[in-house]
């Protein structure tokens, strides 16, 4: 059984000029910490289709994986964590709820600040750069919420959006608040069936493959104070 790293950011980079900090913003300069960390420290960044297969083949993934993702699709990915990302080679995951493509993060209203979000061109170039373009439903709506007609319009809606719009294959999903719904193995099942290969929760440090339940893989939430050695020490120590 092996240990892979799944690291949950939000925003990387300031707020805009009239909005205010939250623990979701993560300045440039401490990203570039956390991602010299890990290639000090001998972790590996291995992109979603690696990732996806060493669920079920733990043997082909390296000693020390991580993998980066960001969740909401903010236009920080492409103008501030990209620049970076690419300065060490590192793959990535960009999850995008597809109501929102071009707009504002409206579902964070009163709680963070307004931030635009990636448009369709935005999103394409991410994708031609090497980041993958995943799914983080329709609406960003808890799925504990949604009803059961709801719930399936969120999950397949939002993976033909994405498909159409970008092409390759939507084969995860993030769940919006890491809310995976009053009844998880009916979600799970209806990921299945969509097409989905796995989904990733919000939290709960980090995830052991092969997955015993891979639409409910646990991420570490990253944040200006994540202490990266401290985390990833534990997982050392869980061997």
């Amino acid at each position: 059984m092996k240990q892979v790293a799944i690291l949950g950011y939000h925003k990387i980079g300031h707020p805009p000029d009239k909005g205010w900090d939250t623990w979701y913003y993560i300045p440039s300069d401490v990203f570039l910490e956390q991602l010299q960390f890990l290639s000090s420290n001998g972790w590996q960044v291995i992109d979603s289709k690696t990732m996806l297969d060493g669920m079920s083949e733990p043997a082909i993934l390296p000693e020390r994986s991580a993998v980066l993702t960001f969740d909401d699709g903010y236009r920080s990915m492409r103008e501030v964590a990209v620049p970076l990302l690419a300065e060490f080679g590192y793959p990535s995951i960009l999850f995008v709820p597809t109501a929102f493509v071009g707009g504002l993060n409206e579902f964070d209203a009163g709680d963070e600040p307004d931030e635009p979000i990636c448009d369709w061109d935005d999103l394409r170039a991410l994708a031609a750069s090497g980041v993958a373009i995943q799914s983080h439903g329709v609406s960003h709506r808890r799925f504990s919420e949604l009803d059961p007609n709801e719930l399936e319009r969120e999950i397949r809606e939002s993976k033909s959006s994405l498909e159409s719009q970008i092409g390759g294959t939507v084969e995860l999903f993030s769940f919006p608040y890491g809310d995976h719904g009053l009844t998880p193995s009916a979600t799970s099942e209806k990921l299945r069936r969509a097409g989905y290969r796995a989904a990733c929760l919000y939290g709960g440090g980090v995830q052991l493959l092969p997955a015993e339940q891979p639409y409910g893989l646990v991420r570490i939430a990253m944040g200006p104070d994540t202490d990266l050695n401290s985390e990833l020490a534990a997982k050392e120590e869980g061997k």
